[in-house]
């Protein structure tokens, strides 16, 4: 797999019926492994491992209806209190960054109405914190560590 802009960490591979699988502590399970698999296991391993937060409180590739229309999201935080604090999406390398992504999320976030969204590419990372007031986004200059995220609402990092 391609070496992503994220540090390196160390998963459980196996091939089997042709296909590579990766262990997935977050769920507990063997995954096939796509590129944007690789993606989300690494940022969620980076999420956990270096900016603190607890791997309970992430949920990968969850279930939500928008405008009655089943969707899946690709990672989705909680607080300490069980409340949701950021959603990401991730998509694989060779995918761009559009308009269109940051607008598939605030799709999604319409129905969950979280402080931070995450997109990643695994080499293009944005964090933007939602300004419902004011019907906007602001982007930040890195993502929170849990540390943060738990000191300050998530609406004003």
């Amino acid at each position: 797999m391609e070496r992503l802009n994220l540090p390196t960490y160390s998963f459980n591979l196996k091939s089997e019926d042709e296909r590579t699988l990766i262990f997935d502590v977050f769920r507990n399970r063997w995954v096939v492994l796509t590129p944007e698999e690789w993606v989300r296991q690494h940022i969620a391993r980076y999420l956990s491992d270096d900016l603190g937060y607890p791997p309970s409180l992430i949920l990968l590739e969850g279930s939500l209806r928008v405008n009655g229309m089943p969707r899946r999201y690709d990672l989705l935080v909680h607080d300490r209190e069980g409340n949701p604090v950021m959603i990401g999406e991730c998509k694989a390398p060779d995918v761009k960054i559009t308009q269109k992504v940051f607008d598939q999320l605030a799709r999604y976030n319409g129905v969950l109405g979280v402080g931070l969204l995450l997109i990643t590419n695994g080499i293009d990372h944005y964090c933007v914190q939602s300004d419902p007031e004011n019907e906007g986004y602001t982007f930040l200059p890195q993502i929170p560590s849990f540390d943060i995220l738990s000191t300050h609402s998530s609406r004003r990092i």
